[in-house]
C-alpha cells in the first residue's frame, strides 16, 4: 500500500468523499455532520492523502492546520471491504507523523458519538487521542466526541 498526497481532482476520490458525506448524513443530523466538501478539502491549509493498493483507493485522511501548532484529523475514511484491515492504522501513522513534522504539538479530531463509530474511537484511543471538549469552531454537540493528543517531539 501506498499513502500519496491528492489533488482531488480524479472521479474515483470524488465519489468515495460523496459516498462518506451520504454515509455520514443518513447516521446524523445535519447540524452535527462536520465532514469537509471537496472544496473544503481544497483548500490551503488543508492537505489530503489517499492509500491506494495497487491501482485500488482503499482509503483516505487529511490533516487540517487550525495555527498556533493545532492541527486537525479530518475525512477519514477507509473503503467498506477494507475496514479492520489496517488501512486506517497505516494512514493515521503518517498523518501524526506528518503533523509532527510540520511543527504540530497538538493533533485534533471531532467524530460522531454514535455506537457505529466505536471502532473508530477504539482506533484513535490506541494511538494515544484522548476525549477532550470542543476545539477550533466546534460546539457542544450530544452527536460528537472530540478527542486530541500532544505531539511530543514536533518540529
Amino acid at each position: 500500500m501506498r499513502i500519496v498526497v491528492d489533488d482531488l481532482s480524479g472521479p474515483e476520490i470524488a465519489e468515495f468523499l460523496a459516498e462518506h458525506v451520504r454515509e455520514m448524513r443518513s447516521i446524523t443530523p445535519p447540524e452535527s455532520t462536520h465532514a469537509l466538501d471537496l472544496d473544503g478539502l481544497r483548500r490551503p491549509e488543508v492537505t489530503f492523502w489517499s492509500v491506494l493498493d495497487g491501482p485500488e483507493l482503499v482509503g483516505c485522511g487529511a490533516l487540517k492546520q487550525l495555527g498556533g501548532g493545532h492541527a486537525e484529523l479530518k475525512s477519514m475514511r477507509t473503503s467498506a471491504r477494507r475496514k479492520r484491515s489496517g488501512v486506517a492504522s497505516l494512514l493515521l501513522a503518517h498523518i501524526i507523523a506528518q503533523a509532527r513534522a510540520r511543527g504540530c504539538t497538538r493533533l485534533s479530531l471531532e467524530t460522531w458519538s454514535a455506537e457505529f463509530f466505536r471502532p473508530a474511537r477504539e482506533l484513535y484511543r490506541k494511538f494515544g487521542f484522548e476525549e477532550c471538549g470542543p476545539f477550533g469552531e466546534y460546539r457542544p454537540d450530544p452527536h460528537s466526541t472530540f478527542m486530541t493528543r500532544r505531539l511530543e517531539g514536533a518540529g
